[in-house]
């Protein structure tokens, strides 16, 4: 999808409240029948999921039997949900914020506090490291690792063609930020804190900000640059 058709998905979408409402009070399934939401439990205590305003219309509409609520909003007016997980092929730890529409290769690994969003592509056996930030449309080659921190900008808003490109075997030091449009090519290295704001050709490592080409990776300790497949295994 290019960012015209990434914009037109949200404005379409219906935007929902997603919610998940504990009640006490005496129901049977019965009382569910045609909601727009589903419903778990027996007797007196009841767990509803979905859409906040459908829940809140029955709620209301059964207030004189209902003795209790709690209510946990996990977004407000959403246009997009979150990718179902059990259908990706990668080990995704706690915290990590992955956009439906997304998508992530075979045993990437995705790790806490790291947001991927609409678009954005994570290549088999690359690491998104905590914190890290996949714009949309951000797109990731294989065996990379994005450090702790980074950026990788989105091309929604404002409003660019153009994606960032990581290719394959490329390494993002934590907290760099590589802009909108730019292409970093196969085998380098991007410093930590550098910011990207062309393209960067391959085997070679830039630093600073701006980043430039201070040396080639053929010039570093590869134990420097080297990815642990270990930590890529899902068992």
């Amino acid at each position: 999808m290019d960012y015209r058709q990434i914009a037109d998905l949200i404005a379409r979408s219906r935007k929902t409240t997603p919610s998940t409402v504990y009640i006490r009070g005496r129901f049977v399934e019965e009382d569910f029948k045609g909601a727009e939401f589903q419903a778990f439990g027996e007797g007196r205590f009841w767990v509803l999921i979905g859409d906040y305003a459908e829940i809140e219309a029955w709620l209301k509409k059964n207030r004189g039997r209902v003795s209790g609520t709690h209510a946990r909003v996990e977004a407000r007016y959403s246009a997009l949900p979150l990718k179902d997980l059990r259908r990706v092929d990668a080990r995704v730890e706690p915290g990590a914020v992955i956009r439906d529409g997304a998508k992530i290769g075979r045993n990437a690994v995705i790790m806490m506090g790291a947001v991927i969003n609409i678009g954005a592509e994570v290549g088999a056996r690359t690491m998104i490291d905590m914190n890290a930030v996949l714009g949309a449309r951000a797109l990731v080659g294989r065996d990379c690792h994005i450090g702790a921190g980074a950026v990788i900008a989105g091309v929604l808003e404002p409003p660019s063609r153009k994606p960032v490109v990581i290719r394959d075997h490329v390494l993002v030091g934590a907290n760099a930020v590589v802009l909108e449009g730019v292409t970093v090519g196969r085998g380098s290295v991007v410093a930590a804190g550098a910011v990207v704001i062309k393209d960067v050709p391959p085997g070679v490592v830039v630093a600073g900000i701006p980043a430039e080409i201070v040396k080639k990776t053929s010039d570093v300790a590869k134990e420097k640059i080297s990815l642990l497949p270990k930590l890529r295994g899902r068992r």
